[in-house]
């Protein structure tokens, strides 16, 4: 039987400061609850509280717990806000009133200094700024907690925009993912609902995609894909990437002269067909995802500029998505059976596609897949609202705890997002009607002959491995079982805080008896009238009792600061 100490768990935390900041701030927005129940004070084995466990400002109760966990995100620094955009693209996981809060989330952090930022150019590139760019603006155009941005000029000519990671950002970053694996443990451990939400999981999918986007030269070679997708496409712009002035932590790419796609007014006076623009970005967004399998995570208006001729430029590529082949027809055979109002189809696709839990109740969910379709039944296909027919339907998965891929999550809000531009630019846009021909052609790819073919060829080589690795598997099998080398590991679940009270209660009731035992030998010593005497007492009785009244108080304040008399 394994038994999994938190101390193994992060034997490598660099600080434990950090983790009475973070354990901190929690309790001042009204979680120390929930690190009472974690009882990392025992696993951390210090021989004492790692924090002072109390209650939060009433100012601070007042708020809702949303709103709570937002500003302890805040507080906690740029993990921790990064950590709740994220979340905030997955309504699978969290309830609409936590993705709406984390929305929120602002990186609120001072500009690096200037000279900071030549020092991590020079560090990076190998040369000073004045020997790389003809012009380098000192004064950063925008500023978050991974990195910021400058304008210059190279030397060539060229106008370009910046990139720079804050110096030391990885460092605190890679500290504060140890201390979230460790708590995702213990919460894994401790609270058995937890369960439905996978901790580890989250965490382990938030380290990839942090790692992904402090890489600038993976950035860097994601825009270079994206160019290459969209080279014979007018409709779209992808900025160059001067890779003779970018590494790890400075990207330099080309400057893009345009208007924010959310700019309608100054879009108008300079001529630009709305409507034109609104048809662009739907079409390369879904170009993106059921084309090339590879689509912009985060295509809000900031990311969005429009240029001459209704062109669109994406920015910033630090958060993509991925679909495989088979997790692209997974969604247009999902999509297709939502816009059919086909209630069977759809349950098939979700138990096919997510991850339900033993719980979910199948009956209940194909009652209200049925009164959601039952809503949409009678209204032409172009008058149905994709984003909020997306939206409600992601609101029965999160009921109903369904689990899906990540990136099928980072895509439903990307076209949701797609789709409230394209509504602001044109009001009779309709983005089923821009869908509708990607998925016929989808379809007929699937079923021609040679991905047929392909596919038939996948399956045999497939049973293929398996028949021919099961003979092996077979004799190890029995090989292990006749030599008594067959074991199976169990992991025990709650057991562990009940382990901890007992360890508890045996040491107080060993203290109690220690201080017991001096009582009475005081009380011994105190008959026998022997000398030194302190005010007329034995001394060494005189010692006892005041060694047993200053344990015995110690033990009574242990007892009330834990709540359980």
């Amino acid at each position: 039987m394994r038994m999994l100490t938190f101390s193994r768990i992060n034997r490598n935390i660099r600080s434990i400061r950090r983790y009475r900041n973070i354990l901190g701030i929690l309790i001042k927005y009204g979680f120390g609850h929930i690190v009472e129940q974690l009882n990392i004070s025992y696993y951390l084995e210090l021989g004492r509280r790692i924090v002072t466990l109390g209650t939060a400002p009433k100012e601070i109760e007042r708020l809702t717990q949303p709103v709570r966990l937002r500003l302890a995100m805040e507080e906690l620094g740029p993990t921790f806000v990064k950590l709740g955009q994220i979340l905030s693209t997955r309504p699978d996981i969290l309830s609409r009133e936590y993705i709406e809060e984390f929305k929120k989330l602002q990186d609120n952090v001072p500009s690096i200094t200037a000279e900071a930022v030549r020092s991590q150019i020079q560090r990076e590139l190998g040369y000073p700024v004045e020997d790389l760019f003809a012009e380098f603006s000192p004064i950063p155009i925008a500023a978050a907690s991974i990195a910021q941005v400058h304008r210059a000029r190279l030397r060539s000519g060229e106008q370009v925009v910046v990139k720079i990671r804050r110096p030391g950002i990885e460092q605190v970053i890679s500290s504060d993912l140890e201390i979230l694996m460790g708590l995702a443990y213990l919460i894994d451990q401790h609270i058995p609902a937890s369960h439905i939400y996978d901790p580890i999981g989250i965490v382990k999918e938030f380290r990839r995609i942090l790692s992904r986007e402090m890489d600038f030269h993976r950035e860097g070679r994601t825009i270079d894909r994206f160019a290459l997708n969209f080279r014979d496409d007018p409709t779209v712009k992808v900025p160059k990437v001067f890779w003779e002035h970018t590494a790890e932590a400075v990207l330099t790419m080309e400057f893009i002269d345009g208007v924010k796609i959310s700019s309608l007014q100054l879009l108008t006076a300079r001529g630009h067909d709305l409507k034109a623009i609104a048809r662009n970005g739907a079409d390369s967004i879904l170009k993106q995802v059921l084309i090339h399998g590879y689509f912009h995570g985060d295509p809000h208006p900031g990311n969005l500029y429009v240029l001459e001729g209704d062109v669109l430029c994406y920015l910033d590529y630090g958060m993509v998505g991925r679909l495989d082949e088979d997790l692209k027809f997974q969604l247009i055979e999902l999509i297709s059976a939502i816009l059919d109002r086909d209630v069977d189809r759809v349950l098939n696709s979700l138990l096919f596609s997510g991850q339900m839990s033993e719980e979910t109740d199948t009956q209940q969910l194909q009652r209200d897949l049925s009164e959601f379709i039952d809503d949409y039944y009678e209204l032409p296909l172009q008058e149905i609202n994709a984003g909020k027919l997306l939206t409600e339907f992601i609101d029965i998965l999160s009921t109903y705890h369904i689990r899906f891929p990540s990136d099928l999550m980072l895509l439903a809000k990307a076209l949701v997002t797609i789709e409230g531009i394209g509504r602001q630019l044109d009001p009779e846009f309709n983005m089923i009607n821009h869908i509708k021909p990607f998925m016929g052609r989808l379809a007929r790819e699937r079923f021609n002959p040679a991905a047929l073919s392909r596919e038939a060829m996948r399956t045999i080589q497939g049973y293929s491995a398996l028949m021919k690795s099961l003979p092996r598997d077979i004799k190890e099998f029995i090989g292990r079982v006749n030599r008594n080398k067959f074991k199976i590991d169990l992991e025990h679940r709650g057991l562990e805080r009940l382990i901890v009270d007992l360890d508890k209660s045996s040491n107080r009731i060993s203290f109690s008896m220690l201080i017991a035992s001096l009582i009475v030998g005081s009380s011994l010593i105190m008959q026998t009238e022997r000398p030194p005497f302190l005010f007329g007492y034995p001394l060494l009785g005189f010692l006892g009792y005041s060694i047993a009244a200053v344990l015995g108080l110690w033990l009574a304040i242990a007892i009330l600061r834990s709540g359980r008399l």
